[in-house]
């Protein structure tokens, strides 16, 4: 079975994404592990059947995704009623798809606004969407704190791909950090040498 199929528009490219930060797998498609894709399935099964139906994802999609048409839903199910385990696994293995970045498709959840940072109203409503009751904002903060990988008091893309993707990750955001920086310095001088000027 080719795996290579259109990403529905809702999933499709990440134009600001740089894609070559996505592992690929020997067919060129996105990485996907078996320790994904059990972390996935568990996440979809609801009732522990065993089975992902397509109630289950249209349910936990549905916190993320509003307004998700049945024809995504039917694509994510390989047009299937119900997938298991292996199904997943064979459909998402040997995957051909290119020009995708999975973390950055997720964190526009979390940034329906493009600020380039989670919104934190946004956070507390899925959590609380996802069954986690009310999320006071002292949990909020918690959450918040746990992701901030940089320590700017906000979790951005990098910090949201080290969560997902663990340590190796933590290597792009100490990057982006001092590009951050370095962009500050010329500014910096550039005040500096306007206030001198003006004393003179």
């Amino acid at each position: 079975m080719s795996n290579k199929k259109s990403i529905p528009r809702r999933m499709s490219a990440v134009p600001s994404s740089d894609t070559s930060k996505v592992k690929k797998n020997a067919k060129g498609g996105v990485l996907v592990t078996e320790e994904e894709i059990a972390s996935a399935f568990e996440f979809f099964d609801l009732d522990q059947t065993g089975k992902i139906t397509l109630s289950n994802l249209k349910k936990r999609l549905g916190v993320f995704y509003k307004n998700m048409p049945n024809k995504e839903f039917r694509f994510l199910m390989n047009n299937k009623s119900e997938m298991t385990v292996q199904d997943l696994q064979d459909l998402l293995t040997d995957n051909e798809i290119q020009n995708f970045d999975p973390v950055a498709e997720a964190f526009k959840v979390y940034d329906p606004h493009s600020t380039g940072y989670v919104d934190s109203e946004i956070l507390r409503n899925i959590f609380q969407s996802l069954g986690f009751g009310d999320i006071s904002d002292e949990d909020l903060s918690i959450l918040v704190e746990t992701g901030d990988v940089d320590k700017d008091g906000r979790v951005s893309l990098a910090d949201f791909r080290n969560m997902l993707e663990g340590p190796q990750a933590m290597e792009q955001v100490e990057e982006e950090k001092k590009e951050k920086e370095e962009e500050k310095k010329p500014e910096e001088t550039n005040k500096e040498e306007g206030t001198e000027e003006a004393a003179a």
